[in-house]
């Protein structure tokens, strides 16, 4: 009978140990709270929104920016709460940042602020070079007499 030494493995298996995960827990939930809900709509074919829950932000704290086919929604609230006891503190605070990857075609055209939640409009615009091109068909009758 042969004995194998299973020891190598459990090692590697000890690197995902609930102590370990712990701390995992722990970068996730910061992580994540630096993120704010959001919802992305399909207005028709070519018009998109993304809203964004921003309560406690105001539109002076945000920040939206859009480079290389990237959108970057960002925020720091300039609120003080040096006086405050918060005896549930469940609403966003602090810094946050939100990015969204576009496609090439899709262009930022606005944003608005609304009881809290933020609205970045978006628009898909298709170059005339890429949209598809329709053939008329012709009769041969039409096509010799031009040829003549």
């Amino acid at each position: 009978m042969r004995n194998f030494d299973f020891s190598p493995l459990m090692r590697s298996a000890s690197l995902h140990s609930p102590f370990n995960s712990l701390f995992d827990e722990l970068d996730r939930s910061a992580s994540e709270s630096r993120r704010l809900p959001y919802n992305i709509l399909k207005k028709d074919a070519d018009h998109f929104q993304i809203v964004v829950a921003a309560a406690g932000y105001s539109e002076d704290d945000i920040d939206i920016t859009v480079a290389q086919n990237s959108l970057s929604i960002s925020a720091e609230s300039h609120e003080s709460d040096e006086n405050i006891e918060y005896l549930h503190h469940g609403l966003s605070a602090g810094a946050f940042t939100q990015k969204f990857e576009l496609s090439d075609m899709i262009k930022v055209k606005g944003a608005t602020m609304d009881n809290g939640l933020l609205k970045v409009e978006l628009v898909r615009e298709i170059p005339e070079s890429l949209k598809p091109l329709r053939i008329k068909i012709e009769k041969s009758d039409q096509i010799e007499d031009k040829a003549s």
